[in-house]
Parts: C-alpha cells; structure tokens; sequence
C-alpha cells in the first residue's frame, strides 16, 4: 500500500516519451510546400543568437596596441590556447578553418549542456547532428579538392592500390555518418538517462540528485563529445591535404607495428 502513491505518479514510458518528442513549434507555407519549424531549431536558433550577443560584447573596444584590459588579456589566452591545440593536429594548409572549428566547438558544447536550463539540447536531433557533419565533410572534400586538384584527388582514391578505391569513396560517406550517429547516440543517451533520473527522483522525492548525475551526463560528457567531434574534423582535414606518398608510407609503417 505505501508504493501506490509513487507508482501512481510514476508513468515513465509517458513522461520520458514526452521529453524526447521534438514538437513543432510553427510552421509556414510557400506555395504549396509547407515548412516545419521544430523545436531543436528554434533552440539552435536562440543559441546562436545568445553566442553573438556575447562575442560583441567581449570584443567591443578591443586594443591592437598599448595596455589591454583583463578581459582581452583573458580572450587572447583562451584563443591562443585553442588555436595552439589544433594547429598542433592540423597541416599549415588547413589552419584558415580554426576559427570555424572554434565555433563549432562552441556551438556544440552549448547545445548539449543546455538542458541545465531546461532546454531540449538540439544535438539530440538527428536533423542536427546529419547537418553539422555534412558541413565538416564538406569542408574537408572543398580542402582535398583545393589542394590536390580534380585529378589529384580522383587518384587519392585508388592509393595505394586501384582495388581499394570503392573503399575509399565509401568513406566519404561514412565519415560524416560517423559524426553524425556518434554525436546524435551520445547525446540522445546522456538526455535519457537524465530524464529518467529526473522522473524517478521527483516521483520520490528525493531532490538533489539530478543535480550531481548533471555534472557528468550535462556538463563532462556535452563537452567531451563537442571536443570528440572537433577534434576528428580536425584530423580529417589534415588528412585530406595529405600528400598521397604520405599516406602510403604511414599506412605501410601501421602494417609493420601491428605485425
């Protein structure tokens, strides 16, 4: 008899299917093409927004020359900090994309560790995540193709040998699925868990612990997938502007060290 109350208010199959619905919000015609606003757009949207209300803020009235403020003293260590860090995984070539990784990682971040103000995180949209990595492969297609030509690069594809090229084309599809699945299943499962937590504790009554279940599922692991996601963009547009001999010499001397 002492359990009815709790089971009573404990329905976890509708409250956890609630929380992972992604609603519309709006939606608007053009023609007869009806386009649906959801809400990890609207989310990603006040993201953005959010992100470029600070970053002018924090950059107004910067100094190229004389005494710097703290505050620009503070953004200039924490830029050279991160662009240090990719510039050590990246080629020379590629170094003009580091701000746009930067953002990304921003964006990233932010997006899941945003449920700590009760937002649905939007990287738990698949429509989210796909988007995102298709637009690191891009990047890195754009930047093979720059570098190494038309030609140069269709020969990529068949190095080190000619019966490996349908592989080769394959992982131009498979990396950005990776990206995709890798961010959107991390997310998704860091999201459930929290919810269910959330569900069982206020079912209870036991307040507090979501609170330390947050740290980890919120705030380590959102910002350890967006460094995970940064991170392999990173390598695949240092490989993409890879010289082809290379390649080769590295993929021979990993065959040598697992031998």
């Amino acid at each position: 008899m002492m359990f009815t109350p709790i089971t009573a208010k404990l329905d976890l199959q509708e409250e956890l299917t609630e929380a992972l619905n992604i609603n519309e919000v709006f939606s608007f015609k053009i023609g007869s093409l009806t386009v649906s606003i959801d809400e990890s757009t609207v989310v990603s949207w006040i993201i953005i927004i959010a992100m470029t209300i600070i970053a002018l803020l924090l950059t107004r009235n910067l100094k190229v020359q004389g005494e710097i403020t703290r505050r620009q003293a503070l953004l200039e260590l924490c830029y050279e900090k991160a662009e240090g860090f990719f510039k050590g995984l990246m080629d020379e070539k590629t170094w003009g994309f580091i701000p746009w990784l930067m953002s990304v990682a921003l964006f990233i971040g932010i997006s899941n560790i945003i449920g700590l103000f009760e937002f649905k995180p939007p990287t738990k949209s698949m429509q989210m995540t796909a988007a995102l990595a298709l637009t690191s492969i891009i990047l890195v297609e754009y930047s093979a193709f720059k570098d190494k030509g038309i030609g140069g690069r269709l020969k990529a594809f068949a190095s080190p040998m000619a019966v490996i090229t349908p592989i080769s084309i394959m992982e131009v599809f498979t990396k950005p699925l990776s990206l995709c699945m890798r961010l959107f299943g991390n997310v998704l499962a860091a999201f459930t868990i929290m919810e269910l937590i959330k569900i069982v504790t206020r079912a209870i009554y036991i307040p507090g612990i979501p609170v330390v279940f947050s740290l980890y599922f919120d705030i380590f692991d959102g910002l350890l997938q967006a460094y995970i996601f940064v991170f392999l963009t990173a390598l695949y547009l240092k490989e993409a502007v890879e010289p082809v001999e290379k390649k080769e010499k590295k993929k021979k001397k990993n065959k040598k060290v697992k031998a």
